[in-house]
């Protein structure tokens, strides 16, 4: 079948090298792609959230299946747009609808859904500006640090861990009275402070059955040592050493089954991954948050690790035949780094050019691109985070070290990557 692919990151760069692996893949199509996601098929010049043209494309180059790579048009409503058109109602769309995709679209969602099925989550409060003064006397009793959201996407942006009320105070102040992120924090979820160590679980379901498949430790600050400010994910490893079986399991029969028999309850149509943001604190799995896609940059290790054909578990989404499917993986280490435009993630520049692309790669290495473009046959940068290098090892240190030693050898002006991904295990 023809697919139609939708998003431009690294995420969607590894999804499509995966697709074009099935041999239920024909043509594939990336809108609007980058200068990576051109060698896996063809780069379309649409907007991910031109539903109209879209819908348009589809018909013109007769796709059979739209996969949805980033958040924003999963909230839109992508889903529901596409399904009730009449001449598209065969074509599978791989994402939940716009009431389901409010799990990561409204952080109050989310919580009243966690706390409707009795899913472990942070002690928690929402306000707005009709309860602006409570959420004030709320904050200055709450014990530090504290943990403010605004409810709406906000970019990756709009979370703030506090160290003191005054600062507590003055991130409340800015969401809600001088609108920072807009419509986003018109609501604030504030909740407590979970110690312990993070990980991402991700879940394939067609909204009654399921296949976990796979998890990763995602690495958001700028520094070394994980200092700096937050980014969209500097390095990713999986699988994550703290994760044993004991873990995982507590995972599946305490956070998965009841978040796939809730969507199944609600009646909340979704046919997509569920990307589970975990704590695990002192052995017990506890949600931050739900995404209704997947991660970047743990799509760049999650991919590689999957041994079954990508499409054929999609398709598998609406011929309610998930059950029948047995997960592969390859049992190696799998860590990515990224390479960063120069003052990311505050200014930087773009359109710069990038060497030491056309380098011979081990077969256990991967080079997946995430802001980069085509510009006069060469390839330049074009965002913050400009391209992920994954590479398998026996453990993750040799995995690390296979990676850096590719990025080694790649060069643009202002380039920057840590050099400690997985420094902790």
């Amino acid at each position: 079948m023809n697919i139609l692919l939708l998003g431009s990151g690294g995420r969607e760069h590894a999804l499509a090298w995966k697709m074009k692996q099935s041999v239920l893949c024909d043509q594939l199509f990336i809108a609007p792609g980058n200068a990576g996601t051109g060698l896996c098929g063809t780069n379309v010049a649409l907007g991910i959230n031109d539903f109209e043209g879209i819908a348009q494309f589809c018909l013109d180059q007769k796709i059979g299946m739209v996969v949805v790579g980033p958040e924003e048009p999963l909230v839109k409503g992508i889903y529901d747009y596409l399904v009730s058109q009449p001449l598209l109602k065969d074509v599978l769309v791989v994402g939940p609808s716009a009431e389901a995709s409010q799990l990561e679209g409204s952080k109050a969602f989310s919580k009243h859904f966690m706390q409707r099925h009795n899913i472990p989550t942070a002690g928690y409060a929402e306000f707005t500006s009709n309860n602006f003064e409570e959420g004030k006397l709320y904050i200055a009793r709450h014990t530090l640090p504290v943990v403010l959201k605004a409810d709406g996407l906000a970019a990756g942006k709009g979370v703030v861990i506090a160290q003191t009320h005054a600062d507590a105070l003055a991130a409340f102040e800015e969401m809600i009275v001088h609108k920072q992120f807009g419509s986003a924090s018109a609501k604030v979820v504030i909740e407590e402070f979970l110690q312990g160590i993070e990980l991402s679980l991700f879940v394939l379901t067609d909204g009654k059955d399921y296949k976990i498949i796979g998890h990763a430790k995602d690495y958001k600050r700028i520094g070394e040592g994980d200092t700096g400010l937050n980014t969209g994910g500097m390095g990713c490893v999986s699988p994550v050493p703290f994760a044993d079986e004991i873990f995982l399991k507590k995972v599946e029969e305490k956070v998965v089954i009841p978040t796939i028999k809730g969507l199944a309850a609600e009646q909340l149509v979704y046919k997509g991954f569920v990307f589970i943001g975990l704590m695990n604190n002192s052995g017990e799995p506890f949600v931050i948050e739900y995404n209704c896609r997947m991660g970047d940059p743990e799509t760049e290790v999650l991919m590689p690790r999957i041994k079954n054909d990508l499409v054929e578990m999609f398709a598998a989404l609406h011929d309610n035949r998930l059950n029948e499917i047995e997960m592969l993986y390859d049992n190696r280490a799998v860590a990515t780094i990224m390479a960063v435009s120069g003052g990311y993630p505050g200014d930087y520049q773009k359109g710069i050019a990038i060497k030491g692309l056309d380098q011979s790669l081990p077969e256990d290495v991967l080079i997946f691109h995430a802001g980069t473009s085509e510009k006069d046959g060469k390839i330049v940068t074009n965002g913050g985070r400009v391209l992920a290098v994954s590479a398998f090892g026996n453990d993750l240190k040799e995995a690390v070290l296979k990676s850096k030693s590719v990025l080694k050898q790649i060069e643009f002006d202002g380039m920057y990557y840590r050099r400690d991904i997985g420094y902790e295990f």
